[in-house]
C-alpha cells in the first residue's frame, strides 16, 4: 500500500507554480547575465596568441636594445653610437625571436 502512494503524483499546488516561475525567471536572468558579460564570445585562437607574442618580442627587442644602448651612451659618453648599436641589436634580436617562433623552436610554445 505504501508503494501505491509513492507512485501517484500529487496535483500541482500554487507553491509549485511559484517555484516554476522563479526557476524560469532565474534562467532568463542567467541568460541575460551571460550575454552581458560575454560568456558566449569565442575564445581567442592560437594564431591570435602567437600574433601577440610576435608583437611583444619585436617591441621588447626594440625598446630593450634602445634602452641598453642609451644607458651605455650616457655612461660612456659615446655620442649616440651605442644607442644606434643597441637599437640595431634589439631589432635583430626581436626578428630572431620571431623566426624562432615561426619555425617552432621556442620552448614553452603551446604547440609542443
Amino acid at each position: 500500500m505504501a508503494e501505491n502512494e509513492t507512485d501517484r503524483q500529487a496535483p500541482e499546488t500554487p507553491e509549485d507554480a511559484r517555484i516554476d516561475s522563479l526557476e524560469e525567471r532565474l534562467r532568463k536572468a542567467q541568460q541575460r547575465e551571460a550575454e552581458r558579460t560575454g560568456a558566449h564570445r569565442p575564445k581567442p585562437d592560437d594564431s591570435e596568441a602567437k600574433g601577440g607574442r610576435v608583437l611583444s618580442y619585436l617591441l621588447g627587442g626594440l625598446f630593450g636594445g634602445t634602452l641598453i644602448g642609451w644607458t651605455v651612451d650616457r655612461l660612456a659618453g659615446t655620442g649616440g653610437v651605442a644607442l644606434i648599436i643597441g637599437l640595431v641589436l634589439g631589432i635583430i634580436g626581436g626578428f630572431w625571436s620571431i623566426v624562432r617562433i615561426s619555425t617552432g623552436q621556442v620552448p614553452g610554445d603551446r604547440d609542443e
